[in-house]
C-alpha cells in the first residue's frame, strides 16, 4: 500500500473556465425543479436539517431565529415532511455559521474559525491536477486544528481517501455524512467533472433513509466501517484543476449550497448496471438478462448501450469484483479463502489467478504494508 507523497504543483492561468455561469460544470446533472411556479430546486432530505437542529438544540442554541432568517418555519421539525429546498438549507447554515462562529458547529475536536474552509482550499484550486489537490488536503488537514485528518491510499486502480472521525463529536453520524459530501463535491468541483464513487464507506450504522444516500453520493455507503472512506478510479488522479482563485471566491460566497443540492449522480446507463451487479455481491448475482429486465430493455439493446459508454457487462462485472477483491485486502478483515468463498469462487486459487489477469500483479501486493508498483 503506497501513500501519496506531496509533491509541488503549480496553476496554470490558462485553461481555467470563468466562475459566471451558475450552470454546473461537474458532469453531474443539477437539481431538478420542483413542479410549481416557485422555480426552486428538488427538496433536500428532511433528516439532514432535523438532525442539525436537534444538534444545535442540543448545544443550546435558540434555532427559532435562525430559521425565521432561513425562511423556514419554526414548526419545521414537527411536520411528518418537513422537507426544505437547497436554498433555505444552505441560508440556515450560513447562520448558524455566524452565530457559532465555527464552520463545523462544533462537532470538531476544537473550533473551526468562519474562513477555514477558503484557507483550506486556496492551495487546491494551484495544484495541477486531482493528485496534486489530495496530497495538498491530506496535508493542509494535518495542521489544521479540528479539521478532520485525512489519509490517501492508492490501491493499483482504486484511490481511497480515509477520513479519520474518531474525534469528532458525531451525533446520528451528522459529521461523517456532511465531511464526506463535502470533500466529495469539492473535488469534483475542482476538476471539473464528476467523480463517480467505487467504494463509500461510513462507520456509523445503516440508518433508516439508507436510500437517499444515493440522491447525495451516487451509491448506497458500506455501513460500520471503522472510518469514512471515499474511493475512486486511479485514472481520475491525472484530471487538470479547471478552477483559479476568482472561481473560489464564487463558489465561497454561495457556500455551502453545492453541498446541499442532491444529484444525478448515476444517471449513465453503465453506473446503473453496476448498481445492480453490486447488489449481487450481497446475494443473488443477476445475469445479464435479469440486468436487462430490471432496467426495462432487452439483453441486445442494453448492450448496445453500454458498449456506446465504452464499457461492457463482463468488463463491468471484472471492475465489481477486482474493486471488491480489493478492498477486502486493504481492510484485512477476512482470509483469502472466505474472499473467494463470498465473491463465488470455488477455490481460492481460481481467485488468484483472475486477480493476477486483471490486475498483472499477486493479491499479496495489496495487502497493507506491501509497496505498489505505479
Amino acid at each position: 500500500m503506497t501513500e501519496w507523497r506531496t509533491g509541488p504543483g503549480t496553476g496554470r492561468g490558462t485553461g481555467r473556465r470563468s466562475s459566471g455561469s451558475r450552470e454546473s460544470r461537474d458532469g453531474c446533472r443539477g437539481p431538478a425543479p420542483l413542479p410549481s411556479s416557485s422555480g426552486e430546486s428538488r427538496t433536500v432530505p428532511p433528516y439532514y436539517l432535523g438532525r442539525l437542529l436537534r444538534y444545535a438544540e442540543r448545544c443550546g442554541e435558540d434555532v427559532r431565529p435562525l430559521l425565521r432568517e432561513a425562511g423556514i418555519a419554526p414548526d419545521i421539525a414537527s411536520r411528518p415532511r418537513g422537507a426544505v429546498t437547497p436554498e433555505q438549507m444552505a441560508r440556515f447554515t450560513q447562520a448558524l455559521w455566524d452565530h457559532t462562529g465555527d464552520e463545523l458547529w462544533g462537532l470538531g475536536r476544537a473550533p473551526v474559525p468562519r474562513g477555514t474552509f477558503h484557507l483550506l482550499c486556496i492551495p487546491l484550486v494551484h495544484a495541477r491536477d486531482l493528485r496534486g489537490v489530495v496530497a495538498r488536503f491530506e496535508r493542509a488537514t494535518k495542521v489544521l486544528p479540528g479539521v478532520p485528518e485525512a489519509r490517501a491510499v492508492r490501491g493499483g486502480r482504486l484511490t481511497r481517501i480515509e477520513i479519520d472521525l474518531r474525534g469528532l463529536d458525531n451525533p446520528e453520524h451528522l459529521g461523517a455524512d456532511l465531511i464526506s459530501a463535502l470533500l466529495h463535491r469539492v473535488a469534483g468541483w475542482l476538476i471539473g467533472r464528476r467523480i463517480p464513487l467505487r467504494l463509500l464507506e461510513l462507520p456509523c450504522p445503516a440508518p433508516p433513509y439508507v436510500s437517499d444516500y444515493e440522491q447525495v453520493f451516487g451509491r448506497i455507503p458500506v455501513f460500520g466501517a471503522p472510518a469514512a472512506v471515499l474511493g475512486f478510479d486511479s485514472v481520475l488522479l491525472e484530471a487538470p484543476v479547471v478552477r483559479d482563485e476568482a472561481d473560489l471566491a464564487g463558489y465561497i460566497r454561495e457556500a455551502p449550497h453545492e453541498l446541499f443540492r442532491t444529484r444525478d449522480c448515476g444517471s449513465a446507463r453503465s453506473d446503473q448496471v453496476r448498481r445492480i451487479l453490486e447488489e449481487g455481491l450481497r446475494g443473488h448475482r443477476p445475469d445479464s438478462a435479469e440486468v436487462a429486465a430490471r432496467l426495462g430493455m432487452s439483453p441486445q439493446h442494453l448492450r448496445r448501450l453500454l458498449r456506446e459508454e465504452g464499457t461492457s457487462m463482463s468488463g463491468l462485472r471484472q471492475e465489481i469484483l477486482r474493486d471488491a477483491v480489493i478492498t477486502s485486502l486493504l481492510r484485512g478483515d477476512e482470509s483469502v479463502e472466505e474472499l473467494a468463498a463470498r465473491l463465488g469462487y470455488s477455490e481460492a486459487s481460481a481467485l488468484r489467478r483472475a486477480f493476477r489477469r486483471w490486475t498483472g500483479a499477486a493479491l499479496g501486493a495489496y495487502r497493507p504494508g506491501a509497496s505498489l508498483p505505479g
